[in-house]
């Protein structure tokens, strides 16, 4: 934006209120936010001189006169803090994409200061542009945790009450919004409990995950995340603190889950234990036939005795078939293991694990019993014991490898689909075999989940069936580079199966979604659009929270 634009802009904002002082009571009273107090006299010739200096900037276009508007949020008495420099980190995210700086970021130590924060902005009513951000521990793929030129609220700042472990025939634990998952699992675990569902990377925040919905290959069983939620602390684009459940402000507490941050900020969630395994078999098998692939996962996700974890992946890949996929795994039969041969075929990886015990002697049968169902090819059979900790927490190991070589802060333009399983077949033909032929540029999963698992009274938006795919492009993309791996290339590759599935009229839905218009947002939601923009007006009528999203326009924060 030009400078000349940017301060007429912030002069309007500031010229907002002023406008405001001067409406008479009766009209303040019939406003939807709360009104300023009227002119004191000795005020009178402070506004006379800024309506003066006001003027002149716009004339003169001097961009020098911004610093004289006063920042507000700096006579807020927060616990915290607010930082007004040094912020360029509120501006990023694991996407790496997108760069909107905020004006402050605030470091809040209880709920009152984003409470505080939130109501603050609403008292400046629609005049202002300003807008606020929950940013947890930044995994945002496309700038959805930033707030241009607002407020970005620091979540794992947020102190208060401990986090909590309640034991007995329901256990749960209570944790702030801003705490990390992989915390919570070390917790839980000392009282021999761990949550039910998962991300496969811990190292999100409990209201990032909420937000969306927190899937992993756990969710067949248990649903996603938010399926696994019994009471959700909220502050409101209101400033309001609200407790919700399903009983107590059941629509609020509904409309968070999967609301994409539109509706409140999580500031403290009640999540569900249960008795947490010591060991995990872990096991890795190979498909060179698609339609086996996805019958077996779907046998397996309907099945009453099952694995406790179930996700499949795709190599496409056709030179270093046996490396990276099996690392740390030992061969079934390691003679058929060497022989085995690709072909030069794009190959599906099962990855299976078996919750236990220690003392538990028939582990090895029940695994092997499960196996004899299944049609993969005999000599990939690949298995692992671990802990059970260490399984779940195993993105974080490539995590750390990825740090260490600087290929972790790379531009990410993943696309996550949810696609019905009538259409699944039909997606993989032209996607796997035609659109993604030669490379992948980085992870694919694809595994299955039950719709029964979920809760039709939340925010999120899946397809219609009653099991659907999880369909996850993760790639990662080479900075400055324009061939295969670079950002461009694999936009344009990520259009042509958004472009496909449109054209092929699969139902298909994203995850994690990002559109860039409310007509495309309408369309995502479908005939559930009205109950979300309902939702908005109720709880968050001046659009303050979660600009990044672009679902909602309090002005026009990005241009």
């Amino acid at each position: 934006m030009a400078a000349r634009e940017w301060s007429v802009s912030r002069a309007k904002e500031a010229m907002g209120g002023f406008c405001l002082w001067l409406l008479p009571s009766f009209l303040k009273k019939k406003m939807r936010y709360p009104a300023i107090s009227f002119l004191r006299p000795s005020s009178i010739r402070f506004i006379a001189s800024f309506v003066i200096l006001f003027l002149g900037c716009l004339t003169a276009n001097i961009s020098l006169c911004l610093p004289i508007i006063p920042s507000s949020l700096e006579t807020l008495s927060v616990d915290g803090h607010f930082s007004f420099h040094g912020i360029e980190h509120a501006a990023r995210d694991f996407g790496n994409r997108y760069q909107f700086l905020p004006q402050a970021v605030l470091h809040p130590k209880s709920v009152s200061d984003i409470a505080m924060t939130i109501k603050h902005v609403w008292q400046m009513g629609p005049g202002s542009e300003l807008t606020v951000a929950a940013r947890g521990h930044g995994h945002s793929l496309q700038g959805q945790a930033q707030a241009h030129q607002g407020i970005v609220i620091n979540m794992e700042s947020l102190q208060g009450t401990e986090m909590q472990v309640y034991t007995g025939n329901f256990p749960y634990v209570d944790v702030s919004g801003g705490e990390l998952w992989i915390n919570i699992l070390h917790e839980s675990l000392k009282y021999g409990l761990a949550p039910k569902s998962w991300t496969d990377y811990l190292h999100l925040t409990v209201g990032g995950t909420l937000s969306n919905a927190g899937i992993s290959g756990q969710a067949f069983r248990h649903g996603p995340q938010i399926s696994n939620v019994h009471w959700l602390e909220v502050v409101t684009g209101k400033g309001e603190v609200i407790n919700c459940s399903k009983n107590q402000n059941g629509d609020l507490f509904h409309s968070v889950l999967g609301g994409l941050g539109q509706f409140g900020i999580i500031t403290r969630a009640r999540i569900s234990l249960e008795p947490a395994p010591k060991m995990v078999k872990w096991i890795r098998v190979l498909y060179s036939d698609f339609s086996t692939f996805a019958r077996d996962q779907e046998y397996l996700i309907s099945a009453e005795n099952t694995f406790d974890y179930i996700e499949g992946f795709v190599i496409i890949n056709r030179t270093g078939l046996l490396n990276n996929w099996r690392s740390s795994f030992n061969p079934q039969d390691p003679v058929q293991a060497s022989q085995f041969e690709s072909d030069g075929k794009i190959l599906f990886c099962l990855e299976l694990t078996k919750n236990f015990k220690v003392d538990n002697t028939n582990i090895n049968q029940e695994v092997e019993s499960l196996l004899s169902q299944l049609s993969y090819i005999p000599s990939t059979l690949f298995l692992s014991e671990v802990p059970y900790i260490d399984f779940l927490d195993r993105v974080h190991v490539s995590e750390v490898k990825l740090h260490s070589k600087g290929l972790w802060e790379v531009p990410h333009p993943w696309l996550n689909l949810l696609v019905p399983k009538s259409k699944i077949h039909n997606f993989a033909e032209e996607v796997f075999g035609k659109i993604l032929k030669d490379t992948s540029n980085g992870p694919i999963l694809i595994y299955p989940v039950n719709k029964s698992k979920w809760d039709n009274r939340t925010s999120a938006v899946i397809p219609e069936e009653d099991i659907f795919y999880l369909v996850a492009f993760l790639s990662s993309a080479v900075p400055s580079s324009t061939g295969t791996d670079g950002l461009e290339y694999i936009l344009s590759r990520n259009k042509r199966i958004l472009d496909f599935c449109k054209t092929a009229r699969l139902g298909v839905k994203q995850y994690l979604p990002h559109y860039t218009t409310q007509e495309e947002w309408r369309t995502h939601f479908g005939p559930r659009w009205e109950a979300f923009a309902q939702r908005k007006s109720a709880y968050d009528p001046l659009a303050i929270l979660a600009p990044g999203h672009r679902i909602f326009r309090k002005a026009t924060p990005f241009l």
